[in-house]
C-alpha cells in the first residue's frame, strides 16, 4: 500500500520560512517523479514544483520561483519543499504527489499517488 505523508506545515508570518517533508512508503521511491501541489480555499489545486527521479532536474511555478526549492533524498524516501519569503497568498493545503511516469509534470492527472496534505498559513 502506497503512502505519502506530508509534514512541516503550520502558521508563519509573512517573510518567514517553512520546510515541508513528504515521506513515501510502499513504492520504489527512486523510480518516481515527485511533485508538490497546493490548493487554496475556493481554488483549484495548482502545481508548485516537481523533481526528477534522480533529483537532477527540478521546475517550479512562476509564482514561487526564487522563493521555493524542491529536493529529495532517495535514501530516506523523502521529498522536501523549502519555502522562503512566504507571502499570504501562499496560504493553502500543500500536497505531495508521485508518478511512475509523467510526461507533463505540471498536470495533476499525471500523478498516481497523493498525500493527505498539510496546511500552510501565512499571516500578513
Amino acid at each position: 500500500q502506497v503512502q505519502l505523508v506530508e509534514s512541516g506545515g503550520g502558521l508563519v508570518q509573512g517573510g518567514g520560512s517553512l520546510r515541508l517533508s513528504c515521506a513515501a512508503s510502499g513504492l520504489t521511491f527512486s523510480l518516481h517523479v515527485m511533485a508538490w501541489f497546493r490548493q487554496a480555499p475556493g481554488k483549484e489545486r495548482e502545481f508548485v514544483g516537481y523533481i526528477s527521479r534522480s533529483g537532477g532536474s527540478t521546475d517550479v511555478a512562476d509564482s514561487v520561483k526564487g522563493r521555493f526549492t524542491i529536493s529529495r533524498d532517495n535514501a530516506k524516501n523523502t521529498v522536501y519543499l523549502q519555502m522562503n519569503s512566504l507571502k499570504p497568498e501562499d496560504t493553502a493545503v500543500y500536497y505531495c504527489a508521485a508518478a511512475r511516469k509523467a510526461t507533463s509534470v505540471r498536470l495533476r492527472r499525471e500523478y498516481d499517488y497523493w498525500g493527505q496534505g498539510t496546511q500552510v498559513t501565512v499571516s500578513s
